[in-house]
């Protein structure tokens, strides 16, 4: 069911929708403390250690056959104590974020099925729809969600570059540098508020496995993919970023931190500063988008994890069970606990530190003890890699934790 000449287009465009969710609207919020400048370095910071993480697992992925995920990866290289809390953790964090797109993706189709045939669409409706339309990509092959994407994430930028034009456009230095802080402001010391954020908008990782079967083996260019279509998401973030910093003063940021973020808020505010036209209007069709090209992209990692624990055949039975498995659970309990996911989302970022910077360093250190130099593919960098992203991880952890404990300092606009 794959492709005799996969895409490294639909590659790094399948790598770039999954980064780029509607959570990259927290992003401004949550790095509003170190403001521009400082969310500069914490993006890049991030974007390199999660891009060479996945680097990592890539030239792990390559010692073992293809569909090989992280249940036999980790199992054969950390042993089953490692692989239990790396289980647990992917599987937290993508059944969880498969349910939360379930959820937004769901209410917004129904709002959407509404506005276009007319009277109320239930939500269920919307969930149904939603889900059944983009799982149908995902059980079919990584191909259809290559071209998918594609789409996606050409609309995403189309409607992201006309919601922002004006803003980039009317961006203010003094508002961009904070030139009117008091004397003394510190910024640095919010640092830990942003990092888990933006660590959880770099999250790929459950698709490296996935794009080197896609790729038949072919570990550069899933290399290729995975820089291509992080920049991609870098870029957008970058210029997001741009948008709100340059025109909402930082010190005008206590409504929207008030209200988590939210992004009608956000443009409320923005408003105040800056003309935003219809900004409201597009940003919608975007998010919508956003989540449907996550959805995808976190869906088929999932499926093929699960493909690989379960040691689920690529032939049509072993492609409905691993479907089956992958949607059926956060769809049922998004229709029972529509909101259900709230109280545990906050914890994506921990978990996600597990197996998107800790397991990865130690398992290419193990790999690189067992199998020498023999790879076809090797990942930049010596031992000193290896220790920076488990750090990252570390740091990322610890931030996640005494920002729940109030043990850091919290910006409040």
């Amino acid at each position: 069911m794959m492709s005799a000449k996969p895409s490294l287009t639909g590659g790094a465009l399948l790598i770039a929708g999954t980064v780029i969710g509607a959570g990259m609207f927290a992003n401004p919020t949550a790095t509003s403390g170190v403001w521009f400048a400082g969310s500069m370095l914490v993006l890049l910071y991030t974007w390199f250690s999660m891009l060479s993480s996945g680097l990592m697992i890539l030239e792990v992925n390559t010692h073992y056959p293809h569909g090989a995920s992280f249940d036999t990866m980790v199992k054969d290289l950390l042993g089953a104590g490692w692989n239990l809390i790396n289980g647990t953790a992917v599987a937290f964090v993508l059944y969880l974020l498969v349910y939360a797109y379930i959820f937004v993706g769901g209410n917004l189709t129904a709002q959407a099925g509404g506005s276009v045939f007319g009277g109320q669409w239930p939500l269920y409706a919307g969930q149904l729809l939603f889900t059944a339309v983009f799982a149908v990509c995902v059980w079919l092959s990584a191909k259809w969600v290559d071209r998918v994407t594609a789409v996606l994430i050409g609309g995403m930028v189309l409607t992201f570059l006309w919601a922002t034009g004006g803003l980039l456009g009317s961006v203010k230095i003094p508002v961009l540098s904070d030139s009117g802080a008091a004397a003394g402001t510190q910024y640095w010391i919010y640092a830990a508020a942003a990092l888990p954020v933006c660590l959880a908008s770099f999250g790929f990782h459950g698709n490296v496995s996935s794009l080197l079967k896609y790729f038949q083996g072919d570990a550069p260019k899933v290399a290729k993919a995975l820089w291509l279509g992080t920049l991609i998401a870098l870029a957008i973030y970058v210029l997001w970023q741009l948008a709100v910093h340059g025109n909402l003063p930082r010190d005008a940021f206590a409504p929207v931190i008030a209200a988590d973020g939210d992004v009608g808020v956000l443009i409320d505010n923005l408003a105040q500063y800056a003309e935003v036209g219809s900004m409201g209007k597009i940003l919608s069709f975007f998010a919508y988008m956003a989540i449907a090209s996550s959805f995808l992209g976190v869906s088929l990692g999932l499926f093929d994890f699960l493909a690989d624990k379960f040691k689920f055949g690529d032939d049509a039975s072993g492609r409905r069970r691993a479907a089956a498995l992958t949607f059926l659970p956060p769809l049922v309990l998004c229709l029972i606990f529509p909101t259900g996911f709230v109280t545990a989302i906050g914890y994506v970022g921990l978990a996600a530190a597990v197996w998107t910077a800790l397991v990865p360093a130690l398992m290419l250190h193990r790999a690189r003890a067992r199998f020498g130099a023999g790879s076809r593919y090797r990942v930049y960098g010596g031992t000193w890699l290896a220790v920076w992203v488990f750090a990252f991880g570390v740091i990322n952890i610890a931030a996640q934790l005494l920002s729940r404990w109030d043990m850091v300092p919290v910006f409040k606009g």
